[in-house]
This record gives C-alpha cells, sequence and structure tokens, in this order.
C-alpha cells in the first residue's frame, strides 16, 4: 500500500445560496459541508455516516465535482481536481467513479442495460467497438449478470439487478476510487446482503478504494476500515472500525450506537434519546454545532467550537468533555 492516501479531503466547503426572503434581504447561506477533512489510503474503505441532511452525499458529490464545491482541496493520486480544467477533469473521471442510491431513477429507462453499461467506453473512446461490447460481457459476468441480459431495460430487473448494472458501469473505466452513496438502502435486506458481498469481493479483487456513505451503523461495521460520523456539515469524530464501535468518544456518535440495539457498548449501555432535530443549516448554532441536543452540554460549549483533535492515536474528536466523558462512563 502506498504512504501516500489515494484521495485527501482538506477543509471542504460546500454553500448554497439560498433565495431572498423579501427583495432587500441579504441571501441567505446554506452551510451544506462546512470544513471537512480527512484521507483514504489506496484499498482502504472509509465510511461516512449521520442523520439525513447532515452533508453525507453532498460531500461525497462534491469530491467528484458532481457539485460545485465553495472552498477547499481535494487531491487526487496528489493532483488538486478541484483546481482542474474541463478537459482535464475529463480525463480524472476515468478514475473516479459514484454508484447512486436509487438504482432506478439512476438509470435510463430507455437505454438497454448493456447501452447503460457500455456508455462510459462511448464516452471516454475506450477501444473499438467490438473491444467495448467483450468488456461488457466481462462487466456482465463480474458483477453477476447474464450476458443475455443486455438487451433488456432496467424496469424488467428486480432492484438488486439494477444495482449490479450501476456497479458495472461504475467499473467500465477501471477506475481506482468509487463513492458509493448509501447503494443498499433502496433495497430488501436480503439483497443488501448480496450487494455489500459483491463490494466486498470487487474491492479485494480490484484493489478499489471507497468511499462508503451510509446512515445504518450495521451496514458500516461489516464493510467499512475507517468510519467518520458527521453533524450539520462537519466531521465530530473519526477512528478505525474497532475503536468508534468499542470506544465511542463524541456524545453523538454514543447516540448513533445506542439505537443499534445489537452495538450498545459500555460506553452507551442503554438508549440515549436526543431531544429536538438538527439545527437548521442556515442559521447555526454558535460554538458546539451540537450543544443543542448534548445531554452534556455546558456553558463552554455554547460560545467555543471545538476542533477536530486527535486525543488518542488515530482517534479524531470534536468535542470539549469527551476525556470526563470517558471517565463517566467508567464510573
Amino acid at each position: 500500500m502506498s504512504a501516500e492516501p489515494l484521495v485527501r479531503v482538506e477543509n471542504l466547503n460546500v454553500h448554497f445560496q439560498m433565495p431572498r426572503p423579501h427583495l432587500l434581504a441579504p441571501r441567505p447561506v446554506l452551510h451544506a459541508v462546512d470544513g471537512v477533512s480527512f484521507e483514504i489510503a489506496r484499498g482502504r474503505v472509509l465510511g461516512l455516516v449521520g442523520e439525513s441532511g447532515c452533508g453525507k452525499t453532498t460531500s461525497g458529490l462534491a469530491l467528484l465535482r458532481l457539485v460545485a464545491a465553495t472552498g477547499g482541496r481535494v487531491l487526487f493520486d496528489g493532483t488538486d481536481i478541484l483546481a482542474l480544467d474541463a478537459e482535464a477533469m475529463r480525463g480524472m473521471r476515468r478514475h473516479m467513479q459514484v454508484i447512486f442510491q436509487d438504482p432506478y431513477s439512476s438509470l435510463n429507462p430507455r437505454q438497454t442495460a448493456g447501452d447503460i453499461v457500455r456508455a462510459p467506453l462511448d464516452t471516454q473512446g475506450v477501444g473499438s467497438a467490438a473491444e467495448r461490447a467483450a468488456r461488457v460481457d466481462e462487466l456482465f459476468a463480474l458483477v453477476g449478470l447474464r450476458s443475455n441480459q443486455k438487451a433488456l431495460y432496467p424496469h424488467q430487473f428486480s432492484g438488486g439487478q439494477r444495482q449490479r448494472i450501476c456497479i458495472a458501469r461504475a467499473l467500465a473505466l477501471t477506475p481506482d476510487f468509487i463513492v458509493c452513496d448509501e447503494p443498499v438502502s433502496a433495497l430488501d435486506v436480503a439483497i443488501q446482503a448480496q450487494i455489500l458481498n459483491l463490494l466486498c469481493k470487487l474491492q479485494d479483487e480490484l484493489n478499489l478504494t471507497y468511499l462508503f456513505i451510509s446512515h445504518d451503523l450495521a451496514v458500516v461495521q461489516h464493510i467499512c476500515d475507517e468510519i467518520a460520523v458527521m453533524y450539520l456539515g462537519s466531521i465530530v469524530e473519526k477512528a478505525d472500525n474497532a475503536a468508534l464501535f468499542e470506544n465511542p468518544r463524541h456524545p453523538y456518535t454514543r447516540a448513533l450506537l445506542s439505537a443499534v440495539p445489537s452495538r450498545r457498548t459500555p460506553a452507551s449501555a442503554t438508549r440515549i434519546r436526543l431531544e429536538g432535530d438538527i439545527p437548521n443549516p442556515i442559521e447555526r448554532p454558535d460554538g458546539c454545532r451540537f450543544h443543542t441536543r448534548c445531554p452534556h452540554a455546558q456553558a463552554r460549549c455554547r460560545t467555543e467550537a471545538p476542533a477536530l483533535t486527535e486525543d488518542r492515536p488515530g482517534h479524531w474528536v470534536a468535542c470539549h468533555f469527551s476525556n470526563e466523558l470517558d471517565a463517566a462512563a467508567d464510573d
């Protein structure tokens, strides 16, 4: 494995200008992603988890320049892709792909499955027509589909089969990095396991690197090497799989884990119920963004935002009182 990470995100920001409430008012700004930083080593899987609306998907799309970043850097194999022009970015897309959440809405209903999988090869001008046809056959076999299914349309497949088509399309250009945006959340539980096992198998065989976005902690635990927890546009905790599940350091992470009965740990042995909803990302609270819902919030939390710091080797947390919470849990 290379010492340098394949993907390095530095202080990524994605802000959206919202409509004015009235003619003379300034335009409000929605802070969808605010100062996100992380690294993914080649051949590894980083899970990005959090509640709906926390900025997980926007972060993943900004990595691929499918939404415009407001600031920061995204280094892919040492190249800042946010600084590339359109032509250079077009060539870079061969190395980074995406699997979307809904396999039906992300497929063109007017194209056959074979045409959908071949489209990236046509767009990038890869090989001859015969070579592209052979590559499509290879991809269908790779994801567990039959060659005679190439002539079928998306509505003629099951949900799991449609997601296999999406995976085959993402693999067409032999990418190094794939953003998996909740790729199993729209599928039945039994089919979820099949798709997850397929993604794990492909990662091992092809040495793929994933950013795996999900709200399902059981899924994340199964497939991810490292996990970053997002809240209101920022990362509040980041650690390897075992450390995060065995010793969560942030109150929000503990609350998330306590909601999964099979994952309750000594640090969250009982269900932690958070009061209220996630604050409005247009009018974010001062200080720690979690203080409006945190059962351990103190006066400092309301005025001073905690930095994401490495308080234990490889374990990063944005909380003023994580050590005090550990001591209380031990008692």
